[in-house]
This record gives structure tokens, sequence and C-alpha cells, in this order.
């Protein structure tokens, strides 16, 4: 569990293809990723850890001095974006107990693939517009919560396919967010509040009805 509070933006440096044939297999399968940690404090974390990359749960397993390795099956590849090239990724550890909720509940279960598609400077801050699947579309409400490539953001709006959030000064500064441009993709998880109220919703629709 996370808090969609970016602890540091660190690095892919190396993407390995896997041979094991649990994760895939080959370089059509899952992939071993060497990601460097930046200013994330690693001296707490141990393998078989969780950490949020650009918003996706995944497992430590090895740890050297600044880096970690993760594996990523064939599945994870076919519903996230981003994580199959050397690129800047946002990093989270994995929530404890004690923690401040500074941000929402997130699992680091990635629910679609978003596309921006409008950047527009309003003074410091900067307003960007994303096209979302339609089946998340119904998760996604106005002042409500939003995991963007394991930020968490409030939306500002939501109207025909799309959404609008706004990033102050600080989270431009701190997350790779500022690199966005019109077309990037983006992970997109809702709100699990609202897929638990749906759920409940529709057990007590069904009973109802019957």
């Amino acid at each position: 569990m996370f808090t969609g509070i970016v602890e540091a933006v660190g690095e892919i440096k190396q993407v390995m293809p896997l041979n094991d044939a649990k994760l895939g297999g080959g370089a059509a399968g899952g992939i071993r990723l060497t990601v460097e940690s930046g200013r994330m404090d690693l001296s707490d974390v141990k393998i078989g850890d969780s950490i949020a990359v650009n918003g996706v749960c995944v497992t430590v397993t090895t740890l050297t001095k600044g880096r970690f390795t993760v594996d990523l099956s064939r599945e994870t590849l076919r519903c996230t974006y981003g994580l199959d090239r050397l690129a800047s990724v946002n990093l989270e550890k994995a929530l404890r107990l004690s923690d401040r909720l500074g941000g929402h509940l997130v699992s680091g279960h990635v629910d679609g693939i978003g596309v921006v598609t409008k950047i527009e400077r309003a003074g410091e801050s900067c307003l960007i517009v994303i096209r979302a699947p339609e089946s998340l579309l119904k998760y996604i409400a106005k002042k409500g919560s939003v995991t963007m490539n394991g930020v968490s953001l409030t939306v500002n709006w939501v109207s025909a396919g799309e959404f609008g959030v706004n990033l102050i000064p600080h989270t431009q500064s701190v997350t790779t967010l500022c690199d966005l441009e019109d077309g990037s993709k983006v992970n997109l998880e809702i709100d699990m509040l609202a897929r638990y109220v749906e759920q409940i919703m529709s057990s007590r629709l069904t009973t109802d009805a019957g």
C-alpha cells in the first residue's frame, strides 16, 4: 500500500530480458529492471519489500548501494506504460501503519493508461488534461483523487472522456510529471474507495432484484 506522495525521482538504468518461463521468458516476455534510487533512502528496504515505480507496485529482488532490481511479468508490461525503457521514474516505498497518509490510499495496481491531451501554464502551476479509458471515467470524480505515474492528484474536473489536474510548483519539482507533453502516456490508478463503493452497490442491487 502507498500514498501517492513521491519520495524521489529515480532512473531505470538497465532493462534485461528474463529467461524464466514463469515470468514470460525471452525478449517478448518478462524483464528485469535495475533502478537507481536517487534521493530515496534504501537503508530500511529489504529483499522482498514493495516499491512503487511510476505507480506500479513491484518487489525488490536484489539490493546494492543506491540501486535495486525488480522483475516484471509480461502481464505487468501489458497493462502499464514506460517501464520497459531507460527513463526517469517516480519512486515511493510502501506505507507503514505509523506513517502519515499525505495523499490517498494507493495499491500500486495500475487500472489503465491515459493520454495527455493538453498542457497549459497557469501562473506557476501547470494544468494537465488527460484522456482516460471509458471504463475508468465513472470512478473519476471532481475533487476526488487519482494516481498518475504514482503521484496522488486531486481531480479538478471531468468531462467528455477527459479529466483535468493541477500541478503546483512543488509537485513539478519533485516528480517526473514536469516532463509530460502532449501525447504522453501515463499510468492511472483510480481511488480504490470508488471501486469498493461500486462493488457494494452492485451487490445490493443484485440482492434486491433477487
